[in-house]
């Protein structure tokens, strides 16, 4: 993966903190219209509008609603979204001129973003199977030819939280709708993930980190089988 002809996946290793690798990419790529999906709070969307004065238009996709098919522990009560949007609309509100709220479902708020008009998306959504699967296959004609999809949450193990809860399938579902796609994919430090929209390059996936050598789900969480 390269932007003008630097090597970007070695450019982000070894940098300290997730704010920090993704204020390097965006800065290297000089992002102008970006997407993520999955706000809460709006501390990473914060982060960026401050950082990247590049960044012109940046969607905010988030339902902030309480949703009855979404077993995560970060599905609060109604009560408690509509605080969390009043905070995240606090947050980011100096930038309101380049911010747009698109307050839903990824499946029902994408088609008010152009086809191939992101230059990056960042998704950091709910992170069920299901969750992960619309989200990629919904932003991925969003993305312009040679823009990129990155993402949080590239766990080791499906069991991020208590196994009372739904698995977290943004690993290997990601690597798996790459080598779908045809393109290239690379884990990063921090739990994140990048994906390219270059479809000359054909599918692979860099694992600098060397974390990710087993992709199979046929892994006990450590409260089973002890």
């Amino acid at each position: 993966m390269k932007i003008d002809g630097i090597d970007i996946v070695e450019l982000l290793g070894g940098l300290a903190s997730r704010r920090e690798l993704w204020a390097t990419f965006l800065s290297v790529q000089q992002t102008r219209v970006m997407a993520e999906v999955g706000v809460w709070k709006g501390d990473f969307a914060a982060d960026v509008l401050k950082a990247s004065a590049h960044v012109e238009l940046y969607y905010m996709i988030d339902p902030w609603a309480n949703l009855p098919d979404w077993n995560k522990p970060f599905n609060v009560t109604p009560e408690v979204f509509d605080e969390i949007y009043r905070e995240m609309d606090a947050k980011t509100a100096f930038a309101a001129h380049r911010r747009r709220l698109l307050r839903g479902r990824t499946k029902d708020v994408v088609d008010l973003m152009p086809d191939e008009s992101l230059d990056f998306a960042y998704i950091d959504g709910d992170h069920t199977l299901r969750g992960i699967t619309i989200d990629l296959i919904k932003m991925w004609p969003k993305i312009k030819a040679g823009g990129f999809i990155g993402g949080d949450d590239f766990t080791t193990t499906p069991w991020q939280h208590d196994v009372n809860f739904e698995p977290t399938l943004v690993c290997p579902f990601s690597v798996y709708f790459a080598e779908a796609m045809n393109i290239p994919i690379a884990a990063l430090e921090h739990g994140q993930f990048l994906i390219h929209k270059d479809e000359s390059a054909g599918f692979s996936f860099r694992d600098p980190t060397g974390l990710y050598g087993d992709l199979s789900l046929n892994k006990l969480p450590p409260s089973v089988g002890a």
